[in-house]
C-alpha cells in the first residue's frame, strides 16, 4: 500500500494527498465529512437507510428547518493528525473530530 509522500491544502475546504506511486487524490471537506467512518456517522447513515432514526420526531414538520449560524458557513478541515501508520484523524469546521480515515479510504476515493 502506498503511503501518503504529502498532503496539502487546496483552498480552505479541500486537501490533495501525494501518494509515494506517484498517484494523487483530492478530497474535498463535504467529501470526506459524508464518508466519515465514526460510530456515530455511521449510526445515523443505518437509521436514515433503515428509517429507523430516533432524533427524528414522530410528525414530519412542513416548516422549514433552523440552521444555526455554523450550519450556515463552508464547512473546512481545520486539523489532520496522522494515527499510527495506518489512518489520520481529521476534524471538521462542525466541530465533528472523531472518525479515523484509513489511508486505503484516503487512496481509493471511490
Amino acid at each position: 500500500m502506498p503511503t501518503p509522500q504529502s498532503i496539502q491544502r487546496d483552498g480552505p475546504s479541500a486537501i490533495i494527498i501525494h501518494w509515494t506511486d506517484d498517484k494523487t487524490t483530492r478530497w474535498t471537506a463535504a467529501e470526506l465529512r459524508k464518508r466519515c467512518p465514526c460510530a456515530t456517522c455511521r449510526e445515523k447513515k443505518r437509521s436514515k437507510e433503515t428509517g429507523t432514526d430516533a432524533s427524528e420526531p414522530a410528525a414530519k414538520s412542513i416548516g422549514l428547518p433552523v440552521l444555526t449560524m455554523q450550519e450556515t458557513l463552508p464547512l473546512t478541515i481545520t486539523a489532520m493528525r496522522p494515527v499510527g501508520t495506518y489512518a489520520y484523524n481529521i476534524a471538521f469546521s462542525d466541530g465533528h473530530s472523531s472518525g479515523l480515515f484509513q489511508l486505503g479510504m484516503l487512496y481509493e476515493q471511490v
